[in-house]
């Protein structure tokens, strides 16, 4: 199967080194990052652009831009990987649309496009017969998507609940392990490269409200929005509150939650038990499902990381391959 690839961060780079390692019977014939890109239809050198990378120089020519990698590239499957614009949702948006305009699939780890377009972007892939598949826009590694389109097929979803930001997560876990406040909690979160300069995106709860979003619409289609949610941060935690609930034998997590039979749509900190499936150390995400058949299932696993995430992505491509591909 031939793919392109369009950004270069962290996941892109590992989505490449995963392709390296493996032999998936994959080739890259097109690859562009913010200034520059690579077309070839035999197959690009992908050690030499990982290198390049590294090294601080472009992937490819400043002259080929990811739009013209993605009208003119040959590929099957288009991945799309470039950062999250939570307000528009571009460029990705445009990228993908005009990859299934192609009849080509997509896969993305990109969470604007499927919280702000999906029915759109879903509609689009319907009509040109091709697959649009986003595993890795929640909960990284997880396999929630495949979860809930194999593993719990023919089950009734009544409602989820999830710890679904790492950032939060581990903040929160050593304010409850060492009583940190969580201005030194969030110093150490930087320390570690698990939150950005900025954190406001994790911290006050946006992100895990987006993968709510993403979530809800996939298993429902109820067309919600962010601003459906009811948001809470942890910003305005303090350690008293960790250690109010450690007396009681619970800590606080930041759980995203959504029942529709009781319009629940909504992410805050919660107070729960310390033996709660749902309380996870350090960068991990879990989620609960509450389904008539299965009762409650629970998945635990590696919320980010460029390996973790592209382990998403592989699967989605593969199942791309197997299903779609060869059929064609």
């Amino acid at each position: 199967m031939r793919v392109a690839l369009i950004g270069m961060g962290s996941v892109g780079r590992g989505v490449l080194e995963t392709l390296v390692k493996k032999d998936l019977g994959i080739v890259v014939t097109g690859i562009a990052d913010s200034r520059s890109g690579c077309m070839d239809s035999t197959g690009i050198d992908l050690p030499s652009v990982l290198s390049a990378k590294k090294n601080g120089r472009p992937c490819g020519s400043p002259d080929i831009s990811a739009t013209d990698v993605i009208k003119n590239a040959d590929y099957d499957a288009l991945i799309e990987v470039t950062p999250t614009n939570a307000c528009s949702g571009e460029p990705a948006i445009g990228y993908i649309k005009t990859a299934l305009g192609r009849q080509k699939h997509v896969v993305t780890s990109n969470k604007g496009p499927i919280a702000l377009a999906y029915k759109e972007l879903r509609g689009l892939a319907q009509k040109n017969h091709v697959a649009l598949r986003y595993e890795a826009t929640v909960a990284g590694a997880i396999p929630i998507m495949h979860t809930l389109e194999h593993g719990l097929s023919g089950n009734e979803i009544f409602g989820l609940y999830g710890v679904l930001n790492g950032t939060c997560n581990y903040i929160l876990t050593r304010m409850a392990a060492e009583g940190l406040t969580y201005d030194q909690a969030l110093m150490e979160a930087r320390e570690m490269g698990y939150a950005e300069a900025d954190p406001t995106y994790d911290v006050q709860g946006i992100d895990a409200a987006i993968k709510l979003v993403i979530l809800a619409n996939t298993i429902w289609d109820n067309g919600v929005t962010l601003d459906n949610v009811e948001r809470t941060g942890i910003d305005l935690l303090t350690a008293d509150a960790l250690r109010l609930a450690e007396e009681e034998g619970c800590t606080i997590r930041l759980i995203a939650e959504a029942i529709p039979r009781k319009n629940i749509l909504r992410v805050t900190p919660r107070i729960i038990e310390k033996n709660h499936p749902l309380v996870v150390e350090g960068t991990l995400n879990a989620l609960t499902l509450e389904t008539d058949l299965a009762k409650e299932i629970t998945l635990i696993g590696k919320g980010a990381g460029s390996i973790e995430t592209a382990s998403a992505i592989i699967g989605d491509l593969l199942f791309i391959r197997d299903h779609h591909v060869q059929r064609t």
